[in-house]
C-alpha cells in the first residue's frame, strides 16, 4: 500500500497556516486525509470582493512552493493538475473545499482519479476563497495561502 504526504506551509498571506495531507492507495483509488490549522476566519463576500473561506483545496502541476510575489504567492506550482484534459470541476486535482472551524480543518475523502505513484512531486495548494467548480481553468478560488509538495512516505 503506497502512501505519500505533503507538509503544508503558509505563505505571506497566511503565515500561521500549517498542516499535512496524506495520500494512501486503497482498493479502487486513493484516500486523501488533510489536517490543517491556522486557516483565516470566514468573511462573506462584499461588493466585488470574494469571500474568505471556505477554502479551495487543489493539487497543482508542479511541486514548487517558492513564494515568488508575496502579494500573489505560489504561482510556480502552476495550474490544477488535469491529466485527462477535463473541464474545470472535473480535474483530477479538484478537491472538496476546506471549512475553517476556529482555524482548523480535518477531512478525508476518496478519489478514483489517480494512484499515489501518479502524484509524487505535485503540489497541494490551499486557496483564500471557495472554488466555483466552473470558471476555467482554475475555479476563481482566489489567492494561494499555503503550499506543500507531495513526497513518498517509506515504511
Amino acid at each position: 500500500m503506497a502512501t505519500a504526504s505533503a507538509v503544508i506551509t503558509g505563505g505571506p498571506l497566511a503565515p500561521s497556516l500549517s498542516g499535512i495531507v496524506f495520500f494512501t492507495d486503497v482498493q479502487g483509488g486513493v484516500q486523501v486525509c488533510v489536517s490543517v490549522r491556522g486557516l483565516p476566519k470566514y468573511k462573506p463576500a462584499e461588493g466585488d470582493r470574494a469571500p474568505i473561506g471556505p477554502h479551495g483545496f487543489h493539487m497543482h502541476l508542479f511541486g514548487n512552493c517558492e513564494v515568488g510575489d508575496p502579494n500573489d504567492p505560489f504561482k510556480a506550482a502552476g495550474d490544477h493538475w488535469n491529466p485527462d484534459n477535463q473541464p474545470h470541476g472535473n480535474h483530477a486535482g479538484d478537491f472538496p473545499v476546506l471549512f475553517s472551524n476556529n482555524g482548523r480543518a480535518l477531512m478525508c475523502f476518496f478519489t478514483d482519479r489517480f494512484k499515489v505513484r501518479d502524484i509524487i512531486g505535485k503540489a497541494v495548494i490551499i486557496h483564500q476563497s471557495p472554488d466555483d467548480y466552473r470558471s476555467q481553468p482554475s475555479g476563481n478560488a482566489g489567492k494561494r495561502l499555503a503550499c506543500g509538495v507531495i513526497q513518498p512516505v517509506y515504511p
